[in-house]
């Protein structure tokens, strides 16, 4: 009926699949037959929609656009979306509400809030090798073992994807002075064979970079990631003068 050809017009509107709507479902990629699995469902008009691993086999671009439909369903039709997903850095952002499952029983339930804290998840997940960063909300893998081979002088980011460098080389380092605040900091706790840190909002203090210097005198390198100083972190800069005879860039490790 005309009626019901509004409907799937209007479902495939809502799942972004209206350039689906003359093509067999066997010519589609998986995640446009996502959509148009999830337009079927709309014409029902559901009070609800329960969804197994909806995000498996798909590729990144793929898993944001059905997670963001999902939401949408979520605040324009007022459908309730339950759905069973693994991947946890998807989970945390996505959802309102968290079912932990543990084994064949809910173990725990709450916002992702109260969910996703970096022991309760290294806990039901039982993890030994690596650690979960719940304030990223992504895993790290096992550091490298032995004392520091590296120093590196991170902060605002720059320092992350030097620790992940020299962890998949297995070479040991230290890290810091970082303040308790920064996005380098929680990578470097879970990478860091050693870390100097200094509290939140506070200049880097004499203490903190007593002890980072000493450290840094038995590294064999130095890596130095910013490429500006301010008043927080002026010291880290005094810390690249003391390791110049041993500066290098990550790629020469």
């Amino acid at each position: 009926s005309a009626q019901d050809r509004k409907k799937v017009r209007e479902a495939l509107e809502l799942v972004h699949a209206n350039d689906l709507a003359g093509r067999y479902f066997t010519e589609v990629s998986d995640g446009q037959k996502q959509r148009v699995l999830l337009a079927r469902a709309v014409c029902q008009e559901p009070e609800a929609i329960v969804l197994d691993e909806p995000t498996s086999f798909l590729d990144i671009r793929h898993k944001l656009e059905l997670l963001t439909i999902l939401k949408d369903l979520v605040h324009r039709k007022r459908v309730a979306v339950l759905m069973s997903l693994h991947e946890l850095d998807l989970a945390q952002k996505i959802s309102d509400y968290i079912v932990c499952v543990n084994g064949n029983s809910i173990e725990r339930c709450g916002t992702p809030e109260e969910i996703f804290t970096s022991a309760y998840i290294t806990r039901l997940y039982g993890i030994t090798k690596g650690s979960y960063q719940a304030e990223l909300g992504c895993l790290e893998m096992e550091p490298a073992q032995g004392p520091p081979r590296v120093f590196v002088i991170g902060g605002n980011g720059s320092g992350i994807p030097v620790y992940r460098r020299l962890q998949r080389r297995g070479i040991p380092f230290a890290a810091g002075v970082l303040h308790e605040n920064d996005i380098d900091y929680p990578v470097a706790k879970a990478l860091a064979s050693r870390l100097i840190a200094e509290r939140a909002f506070e200049p880097i203090g004499e203490e903190a970079f007593a002890r980072a210097a000493e450290v840094l005198k038995a590294c064999g390198r130095v890596i130095c990631c910013p490429d500006h100083f301010g008043a927080m972190n002026e010291k880290n800069r005094i810390l690249a003068e003391l390791g110049a005879d041993r500066l290098c860039g990550p790629e020469d490790i």
